[in-house]
């Protein structure tokens, strides 16, 4: 009884130092213990014995709420709709199917960068530019005129006369006379190696030469 009146005692102490439940559930368990003993030492029943504990009055310990554990939610399970065949197919929980191939950086088709873009589209639009201009030049070089005179600008009447009739500005001026008096190329061009090329000792590899003879050609087109 001795054993039994200090465990109550502790108890006692414990509750009124305010301690936790676990150690007010061991001291309830030893005093418990004891009881048994002493009910097996007697051969008493447990319930013909009358215990009384005092609890000392104070602020009860309130035990610690426990959050109630949330049950799993069930395993959602897609099917989906097989094609034309009748057969589903489980994705096993997932959103997408797994066995689905997903096409990765390498396999997706590669953009031009806009810089490159940009510098193509330049590109081309100067090479028609110059295609433009060449075709401009082509027909304006080849373009027909009616009178050999006036088609001559001042500076190149310059150079012929300077370069091909030797400065002889009269020469010159019988000779484009002369030649849009012809009704065809051929008889400006024989008359032209008989009495301007021959006599004068033109070489027509020079510039001057060629675009005088370019003129002339123009003159019968």
């Amino acid at each position: 009884m001795d054993r039994l009146a200090q465990l109550i005692g502790k108890l006692n102490e414990q509750f009124a130092q305010k301690a936790g439940p676990a150690q007010l559930m061991l001291t309830l368990r030893q005093i418990e213990a004891e009881l048994n003993q002493l009910n097996t030492a007697t051969g008493k029943a447990l319930g013909t014995a009358k215990v009384a504990v005092m609890m000392p009055s104070g602020p009860r310990s309130v035990a610690p709420e426990t959050t109630p554990i949330p049950e799993p939610a069930p395993e959602i399970v897609e099917v989906i709709k097989a094609p034309a065949n009748g057969k589903a197919v489980d994705k096993g929980g997932w959103l997408f199917d797994p066995m689905t191939e997903i096409p990765t950086l390498a396999h997706q088709e590669t953009r031009k960068e806009l810089n490159d873009t940009i510098a193509s589209a330049e590109s081309s639009l100067n090479d028609s530019l110059k295609t433009q201009v060449v075709e401009v030049g082509h027909v304006l070089t080849e373009a027909p005129i009616r009178d050999l005179k006036k088609a001559i600008g001042i500076n190149d009447r310059f150079v012929f006369i300077s370069e091909l009739f030797r400065g002889d500005e009269n020469m010159y001026e019988r000779s484009i006379k002369t030649i849009n008096g012809f009704r065809i190329f051929a008889e400006a061009e024989y008359w032209i190696e008989r009495e301007l090329k021959v006599k004068l000792g033109w070489d027509t590899e020079k510039p001057s030469a060629r675009h005088f003879y370019q003129l002339v050609k123009r003159r019968f087109s």
